[in-house]
Parts: C-alpha cells; structure tokens; sequence
C-alpha cells in the first residue's frame, strides 16, 4: 500500500515554524516507525517537524538512490501517466488549452512541469502542441527525460533555474509539494513565472481523505519522503496565501486497489469523489493580483 520512498534513517533536522501559518506549537499526529508527524495547532497543516535539512532532502533523490526512483517511475510510468491526465481532465486543464493553441505557431504556450520525473507528461503536451520545459531535481530522470525524450529538463531545484518572470501559461506540480522543505517558496516561485491569468495545477495526497483516516499510520502516502501531508483545507490556504485564487478543487481514490471487491471499490471511489474524500486531490489556482 505504501508509495515508493527512500529508506527511514537518522538525519540532521532542525525545528521550523509551521509553512503555512508561521505557527511554533504543534500537537503529535501520526507515529510511522522511525518518524513522525505533527499538527500546527494554528492552522491544522500536519508536516514531519523537526525537519530534516534542505541538503539531507536532495541527498534522496541520488547518492545511490536516484537509479532506484528511476526504476520506479519507468516501471510504473503508463499508469503514473493516465492518473496525470485523468486529474488535469478533472481540474479543467483542457479546455482553456483548446484557446491557447488555437492563437497560432508565433503564440504557442508554454508550460512548465515541476518534478516531471522522466517526462512522460511532457512529451504527451508537447505533442498536443506546447512548448514543453521540466525541472526534475533526480538527476537519472532529468537525464533520461532529455536523452530519450529529447526534452528541456533542468536538474536542479526550480528557484536555481531562475526562470524569467511571466514565462509561461500553465505550471504543474504532480506528487512534488509533499516533498519540499519549503512548500511556500514553491508556491511564491510559480506565481512569479507565470503570465498573467497563468494557471498553476498542483497534485498533492489528501490527508482528509478517507483513506488517511481509516489506515493512520499505515496510510500508503504517510512515508518518510513526504514532509508535509496537506488537506483540502491547508492546501488552498496556502495558495490563497501567496498569491493565488483557487478555482477548483477535485479530489479522488476511495479505496486501494486489492482492499475491496471491484464492486465495493468502485461504490467507495464515487462516493468518495462525490463527498470530496478522496485520497488524492488536484487544485487548479489563478495567478491573482
């Protein structure tokens, strides 16, 4: 059940006020064996704190781990890929893109991937029609990204790319905002790159979900590689925070698959669709201001 994620071990970590909310106390959320999670008692962001350092964070993605992710993304890529486009259909993606890429060659639009792994998303829009770019911080995906898909891929954290303001139209960020230090430097370095009207489609676990409460601990996106686990509360917050509007908010996944019957499943996943419960969510937000 659980999701791929670096061994559990003892790093440097340092207390920090909450991300979103600058709060200092915290109350004790989940134990998971060898680390734990807290709640912000002034806004309910529930995050891994102390947190371990922002250099002991990139380390998981290589020094011996990055050809492991790689495997795994590639292993599951065909799949990773169809959950992609089924979420960015449910978050409205598609139908502002039918009037962007009708403005003409000398106007195509340009869009951005935040931890595009090995590029396959990339490659589906760019064959759609836009000008694709990534920034993939696992440097054996940000390679196999630009060697076998012959994509633009940095391999660095997105504020060292310094992209020029307004550069593009749509920014995404799938499965990454759990796994930053700083999930609000993030959010800010979008909002600066994207036009005006950008859109920024940020997929993320949902610890409101029904999944979270009925596993706990042993919920599948509780790992150790995820530092922040946000709700569909906390996450809209911080957007709205710095500079965003959100204008939907679409969550999914009622039950894993092998914990019930197919017909039991497929109950669970409407319903939890339909009641926002579900274990994932997307929100799609407009540059504001």
């Amino acid at each position: 059940m659980k999701t791929w994620s670096t061994p559990v071990t003892a790093q440097q970590s340092d207390y920090i006020p909450c991300a979103l909310c600058g709060g200092v106390r915290f109350k004790p959320c989940l134990f998971c064996g060898g680390f734990s999670y807290v709640k912000c008692l002034s806004c309910g962001l529930v995050q891994i704190n102390p947190q371990p350092k922002a250099e002991e964070v990139r380390r998981r993605y290589g020094e011996g781990h990055g050809e492991d992710y790689l495997a795994y993304e590639l292993t599951n890529e065909a799949a990773f890929l169809r959950l992609q486009e089924l979420a960015l259909e449910d978050a409205g993606f598609y139908g502002p893109e039918r009037g962007l890429l009708k403005q003409g060659p000398e106007k195509t639009p340009s869009v951005l991937d935040i931890g595009c792994a090995t590029g396959a998303l990339l490659s589906r829009l760019r064959e759609r029609g836009w000008q694709t770019y990534g920034v993939e911080i696992s440097a054996p995906q940000a390679e196999y990204a630009r060697r076998e898909r012959k994509l633009e891929v940095r391999a660095e954290p997105l504020e060292a790319v310094r992209f020029p303001e307004e550069s593009f139209d749509a920014v995404l960020a799938s499965h990454l905002i759990e796994h930053l230090n700083r999930p609000d430097v993030l959010v800010r370095e979008a909002r600066r790159i994207l036009k005006k009207d950008g859109r920024f489609f940020v997929t993320t676990p949902n610890i409101a979900g029904f999944q979270s409460w009925l596993f706990r601990e042993k919920w599948r996106s509780a790992i150790f590689d995820h530092l922040y686990l946000f709700s569909a509360k906390t996450l809209p917050a911080l957007l709205a925070r710095n500079g965003f509007r959100v204008e939907r908010l679409v969550t999914w996944g009622g039950l894993a698959v092998g914990i019930a019957p197919p017909p039991i499943k497929k109950f669970a996943d409407r319903a939890a669709k339909r009641l926002g419960l579900g274990d994932v969510m997307i929100v799609r937000a407009v540059k504001s201001g």
